[in-house]
């Protein structure tokens, strides 16, 4: 018999990815968490244990985690509140016997200026102090997330951010999706952390380009002061958290936190993550407007 795996958030775009892969994989017995286990209905037909589990409602999670020997936990979209919700998981995992935790962060989380570093930096110190063994998944930004701006970018002509020159290698979420399947998987019980990237390295200059190509539209960057956009983006409408979580995530790129390519989804996955170039095809109509991400 396999060990039992359990993925957390299984009801958000990730976990219902890695979910897919590990069915894909042949894996059988699978639990799958979340408070809206409603979205879950089609993998419950599947075989999957489908339970629910609320990160602030501990009483939850003895029942939610019981059999499970390898956890993903995928971070919440609690930004600002995340690091207490992932302490109680982290204590019902090992309340439950569970042996091995998989945990999604932020690159160079240590060091990074990155708004929501901090939180994740916390949480692999809570996990790294638990007694358990653990992977760590550094994910660069999603190729996806792109897909808030560039719209409303191509519209205009011009696309701002405060990055500078610093490079991204932007990894889709489909890649983190497989290489999460794969480090749940792993036989081995070793402490690890991987950085998990696309294979290329572009900044907003060559990004525009590409998107100017894919598009058949003009688009150029222009970069600012990193107060103006956190202004402009507030004048746009998003909450304050929000305005520092994308100001500090282009501070981030231009400090270096996502300039290197790694073989991490090879490692994990088995195959190469897939090039920015072809993702903006396969995605092209996105570009012109804003999808659910």
């Amino acid at each position: 018999m396999s060990k039992k795996l359990l993925v957390t958030g299984a009801s958000g775009k990730l976990g219902q990815l890695v979910l897919e892969n590990l069915i894909k994989r042949g894996e059988k017995n699978i639990i799958a968490t979340s408070r809206k286990i409603e979205k879950l209905a089609a993998f419950a037909t599947k075989g999957v244990d489908v339970r629910s589990a609320d990160f602030e409602k501990t009483e939850t999670l003895d029942a939610a985690f019981k059999g499970a020997e390898r956890l993903l936990i995928i971070s919440t979209d609690a930004i600002g509140s995340r690091v207490e919700q992932h302490k109680n998981a982290i204590a019902a995992a090992k309340k439950a016997g569970v042996r091995h935790i998989v945990y999604t962060s932020w690159p160079k989380a240590d060091t990074s200026v990155a708004f929501v570093s901090k939180e994740h930096i916390e949480t692999e110190k809570l996990i790294k102090e638990s007694g358990l063994t653990y992977t760590i998944l550094r994910n660069y930004p999603y190729a996806q997330n792109i897909f808030y701006a560039i719209p409303q970018a191509l519209e205009m002509g011009t696309l701002y951010g405060t990055a500078g020159k610093g490079g991204v290698a932007y990894v889709t979420r489909e890649d983190c999706a497989e290489a999460a399947a794969g480090a749940l998987i792993q036989k081995n019980e070793k402490n690890e952390i991987y950085d998990i990237s696309g294979k290329d390295v572009i900044d907003y200059e060559e990004l525009v380009k590409l998107v100017s190509e894919v598009s058949g539209k003009p688009l150029k960057y222009v970069d600012i002061p990193e107060a103006d956009l956190k202004a402009a983006l507030l004048k746009s409408g998003l909450p304050e958290i929000w305005a520092d979580v994308f100001v500090t995530f282009d501070l981030s790129y231009k400090n270096g936190d996502t300039k290197t390519a790694t073989d991490a989804v090879l490692k994990l996955s088995g195959h190469e993550p897939k090039g920015f170039k072809e993702f903006l095809i396969e995605n092209k109509a996105a570009l012109f407007s804003a999808q659910a991400h």
